[in-house]
């Protein structure tokens, strides 16, 4: 990747220093997508951000200037070790008192993020935002794949699963049914927003498979389905969980960028952009940034996974 850093922002602002938040690029694609070329995706949402206006209209603020760090590349790594490697940056950073995020390939990148931000933060929601329920223990020999990516998160976190419209009859026993929110019956339910923030946790960390969105919308993805979500509800929901929730980072997968259709591009490059903006938006630039994070409070989920476990 030749981007400097993140939408071309000055020097300033992009300095791991002085920054609150980072951003992980992690171009990995395994043998788990039905549409291959989201390796591709991190680049393709780096370069529409680049092309992308950095004042946000909604909540008057430009997010920016709170400064983010665009870490280095994780790539050309076997599946475990790209996990392992997922995880470890993240934690890493996560110590250095930063808002944490990730823009992933295919959703197995997912694995190794939710793992260490489940082990950092006490008492955490995983609220996963997408079209596959993906709770498969393995899938074709593997655990790293997409069908798995929330399969530990579902063990081990707090799962509150959104816009779910594709799943195996084996995962419909397995998934929490009070806390999966299926897409055909969100079409017609007021009531579904509130209803899974209320599921939640204090602490949330917000995973978003672009599969969630209609195809419509968003076209390019790995795992494209009909019947998704649409912008401004996904922006409503989205708004609602920053404003009452302490969202401790994300991370956003399943782009598959095209040569000839820039769209989804875009709108992944934008949906980062407004998910930081409210994040950030009653916070003034020059103000400390605190993740809660404790490092003298044993973590209550350290037990949950031993280094030298096989996954």
């Amino acid at each position: 990747m030749t981007n400097n850093t993140y939408a071309g922002i000055p020097e300033e602002f992009a300095k791991l220093e002085q920054a609150k938040i980072v951003l992980i690029p992690v171009p990995f694609e395994g043998e788990g997508s039905v549409i291959k070329g989201s390796a591709k995706g991190p680049e393709a949402f780096l370069n529409a951000s680049k092309n992308m206006e950095l004042y946000d209209i909604e909540t008057e603020t430009e997010v920016y200037q709170q400064g983010i760090y665009l870490a280095e590349t994780l790539e050309d790594e076997s599946p475990k070790e790209m996990v392992e490697a997922v995880h470890q940056a993240t934690k890493k950073y996560i110590k250095k008192n930063k808002f944490v995020t990730v823009f992933g390939g295919e959703h197995a990148t997912s694995i190794g993020t939710i793992r260490a931000f489940n082990e950092m933060f006490p008492s955490l929601t995983v609220l996963h935002i997408g079209a596959h329920a993906n709770l498969r223990k393995s899938h074709n020999g593997s655990s790293i794949n997409n069908a798995c990516a929330l399969s530990e998160a579902n063990q081990t976190a707090n799962l509150v699963q959104v816009g779910i419209r594709s799943m195996s009859a084996n995962e419909k026993t397995i998934a929490d049914i009070d806390k999966t929110y299926f897409a055909h019956e969100m079409a017609v339910d007021d009531t579904w927003m509130d209803s899974a923030i209320d599921q939640m946790t204090d602490n949330v960390f917000i995973n978003f498979s672009l599969n969630a969105l209609d195809i419509s919308i968003l076209p390019n993805t790995a795992s494209p389905l009909p019947g998704g979500l649409f912008w401004y509800e996904t922006l409503e929901f989205l708004k609602q969980v920053f404003a009452e929730k302490n969202v401790v980072g994300f991370d956003i997968v399943e782009l598959c960028p095209s040569v000839k259709q820039k769209a989804s591009d875009f709108l992944a490059a934008k949906l980062y952009y407004k998910m930081l903006s409210y994040k950030f938006m009653d916070e003034e630039v020059g103000d400390d940034y605190d993740n809660t994070y404790d490092n003298t409070k044993q973590k209550n989920n350290a037990s949950k996974f031993n280094d030298d476990d096989e996954y």
